[in-house]
């Protein structure tokens, strides 16, 4: 777990379009917050990921930054959650996601993780 209380991975390092990946965030912040925030960027591109199951549970969330509130974590230390995209790379194209603990307003904790998207 990393020293700043918040990390985030996935099971691979490459997914190819309309391919479900699932992510892990494990939290082991000690301090107040009131939200998890995850949010994906596809470099060069305004396209995004979609967010389709939280915990297991199917939800259909189309936008690239997702907050979680601290109530809806029911004081689990790990989200797990799958997306998916349409992103049609040429070759491939560099994805960044990135988990943050914020506490009123303020981001107290960040975790990046990157992978490709292949063609």
């Amino acid at each position: 777990m990393g020293e700043n209380g918040i990390t985030i991975s996935f099971g691979k390092n490459e997914v190819k379009t309309d391919e479900e990946l699932d992510g892990v965030i494990k939290i082991s912040y000690s301090g107040r917050f009131d939200s998890i925030v995850i949010n994906s960027q596809i470099e060069n591109t305004s396209e995004i990921f979609n967010f389709i199951k939280l915990y297991d549970k199917k939800i259909n969330y189309s936008y690239a930054r997702m907050p979680i509130l601290r109530q809806d974590l029911k004081n689990q230390n790990e989200i797990n959650f799958t997306v998916i995209t349409k992103h049609v790379p040429q070759v491939s194209s560099n994805v960044k996601f990135r988990a943050t603990i914020i506490q009123e307003h303020k981001e107290v904790a960040d975790d990046v993780a990157f992978l490709k998207i292949v063609s």
